[in-house]
């Protein structure tokens, strides 16, 4: 049956056919074929998926950052950030990266970060003078930086099919999501300095900064609110969700002044398109993840790693290579969700941590949102900056060298996970 499944899945994936629809023809079809089990569980596993308190979460968080970057809060912060770092040798590149890290505090999405920053940023860089192809790697790969900031809708995902807490992700995510912007404002400024890209050598003006924070502080305190919240357990994932609600509508209204209804109406839109995705891929991955179960995949791929790897770090790397292939090909969302179940039981096997895990799945995946054939953020940030596929994969590597680094370090560095 697990033959069939897979067969289906990828060939389903070759031919384009959405993830969400392509877990459940597959899981559906394969059941169907073998009759190992009733075909009413897929329908039951996929509402039974949907029966958590915390999922209602992922909605919420989604709107709220609608509700936040929709409106006049993202020129507010694209400012402050360019007026940071914008006189440095590769600012004008830096404040992408900057943004990124900043944006995902309310965002907690690649793919809406690198449209977002992508079609406010990249254009006025190649007026510049930057080439288009770097412009468009820089913000591909710092888009990711949003899933590692709270809230990260990825970390969600992973808390629900490994039962670490969602607070305990969402504090260690913050520094992985630091390091990666300094490293990516390291590759800006060295590819400046080396290609001799232009730049602003305007005077810092303390006034400017110091007004633009003031602006800006809504949105970067919005992580730290959340952090606060859960860490010292004054409400749960999906109170905090609630809230944060609450808060973007409340800056809307009351800091800002620009929400309308037509503007909350959309963003309900926009947020009720994006979680229908997302919960139809959990819903197919809950069907194709009891189906595992029930062949005994993780215990099978569990036990074959001890036997034939044996060594801890030997299997982690067999793990992190397993991830970066798959990211190739699925989207992250789904890739956390068919592997946890898989990489869940090996982690506790050989002993590791399993929220340094879920730092190592999230950080390792996302390399795949910016890698050929199918990142999205790869694909977006192309497109806008009006630049082929290729061109941009051929400014990546220096990016893809932080990239990896940074899971190596998180891999096999476990002091490094906060808690």
């Amino acid at each position: 049956m697990i033959g069939i499944l897979f067969a289906l899945f990828f060939m389903l994936l070759a031919l384009t056919v959405p993830v969400g629809h392509t877990l459940v023809i597959a899981s559906g079809a394969a059941i169907l074929v073998t009759g190992d089990v009733p075909v009413l569980l897929v329908a039951q596993q996929m509402v039974n998926q949907t029966l958590s308190f915390p999922m209602l979460a992922l909605p919420f968080f989604i709107l709220s950052g609608s509700l936040m970057m929709s409106g006049k809060l993202g020129e507010t912060l694209i400012g402050f950030a360019t007026e940071l770092v914008q006189r440095f040798r590769g600012g004008l590149g830096s404040v992408t990266v900057l943004g990124s890290c900043v944006f995902g505090g309310v965002s907690g999405s690649a793919v809406a970060d690198a449209t977002a920053l992508g079609g406010m940023l990249i254009p006025w860089q190649k007026r510049s003078g930057y080439p288009a192809g770097f412009c468009a790697a820089n913000n591909a790969s710092s888009a990711t930086i949003a899933i590692l900031i709270p809230p990260s809708i990825p970390f969600i995902l992973y808390s629900l099919v490994s039962n670490v807490s969602v607070a305990d992700l969402f504090l260690a995510g913050v520094l992985p999501g630091l390091m990666l912007t300094l490293g990516f404002v390291v590759v800006n400024y060295v590819s400046a300095r080396v290609r001799a890209f232009p730049h602003n050598a305007s005077k810092f003006d303390v006034g400017r900064v110091s007004k633009l924070a003031l602006q800006a502080s809504p949105a970067l305190l919005m992580p730290v609110l959340i952090l606060v919240l859960l860490r010292f357990g004054f409400a749960t994932p999906t109170e905090v969700s609630v809230l944060a609600v609450l808060y973007a509508l409340a800056v809307g209204v009351f800091v800002y002044r620009d929400m309308t209804l037509k503007r909350f109406m959309s963003a309900l839109v926009a947020s009720g398109i994006a979680t229908g995705v997302v919960m139809l891929v959990i819903m197919g991955s809950a069907v194709i993840g009891w189906l595992m179960t029930f062949s005994q995949i993780p215990q099978t791929f569990a036990a074959w790693c001890v036997e034939t790897l044996r060594e801890p770090h030997l299997i982690i790397l067999a793990m992190i290579l397993v991830m970066l292939v798959v990211g190739l090909f699925i989207d992250l969302p789904a890739a956390v969700l068919l592997l946890g179940p898989i990489f869940v039981p090996l982690a506790k096997l050989i002993g590791l941590d399993l929220l340094q895990l879920g730092l190592v799945m999230v950080l390792t995946l996302a390399v795949g949102l910016y890698t050929p054939p199918v990142g999205t953020t790869l694909f977006i940030s192309s497109s806008v900056a009006r630049t082929s596929i290729l061109q941009t994969t051929k400014e990546l590597w220096p990016f893809y060298l932080v990239a990896i680094g940074a899971v190596f370090l998180f891999a096999y560095v476990p002091a490094l996970t906060i808690r």
